[in-house]
């Protein structure tokens, strides 16, 4: 496993070489624990957060091709399925998994570029222990990790991009911070990520 920095980039392959046919990018975090007079005011909660993760399918033009997100819980194609809407982060692993069979992605797929929202509007002041990963799901080996906690008012993140590399996959960690509710709220700088 490969503990991503901001910017780095990682090949993705399976343990012992050869190519991937089905990985998961996976998304967990918490909520901050109130501190203070707000934590004996409400018994040390900090409430819940709503996190979406979404992933958008672009072409070598930038062009938008397709979102999975948990508005659209599958591509048209049927080749990235989301695991559905957590709209609290509680429990332990992943919160919301986007599921990827590379073997199906049609041939004019690009990219996958992989974003996070709070969709109530919470910044990520509120958030502990975030973090994306890519998993083999042939054998549930995780490839890399980012962690995605960081505080700040931004409601959003550019989290990583998935890239197509001759006959493989490239995975690059972004954390682009941004602001909106939806990943459409964030196209201009996702765009500007590609």
């Amino acid at each position: 496993m490969v503990s991503l920095q901001k910017g780095q980039s990682v090949r993705l392959e399976k343990s012992g070489g050869g190519s991937l046919t089905r990985v998961s990018m996976g998304l967990g975090w918490d909520v901050r624990k109130a501190k203070g007079l707000f934590a004996k005011l409400t018994g040390g909660g900090g409430g819940e957060v709503d996190l979406d993760a979404s992933c958008l399918l672009f072409d070598a033009q930038r062009n938008l091709l397709d979102q999975v997100w948990f508005r659209q819980l599958a591509s048209h194609d049927g080749s990235i399925v989301h695991s559905g809407d957590n709209r609290t982060g509680a429990g332990d692993g992943d919160d919301e998994t986007i599921n990827v069979d590379l073997t199906r992605l049609p041939a004019n797929v690009q990219t996958l570029l992989f974003t996070v929202n709070s969709f109530l509007g919470d910044s990520f002041d509120r958030i502990d222990n975030a973090y994306c990963r890519v998993v083999d799901s042939t054998n549930s080996k995780e490839l890399a990790r980012y962690d995605l906690t960081g505080s700040g008012t931004h409601t959003g993140q550019i989290m990583a991009k998935v890239v197509r590399v001759g006959e493989g996959w490239e995975m690059k960690a972004l954390g682009e911070r941004t602001t909106g509710r939806t990943f459409q709220d964030m196209m201009s700088q996702i765009i500007g990520a590609l």
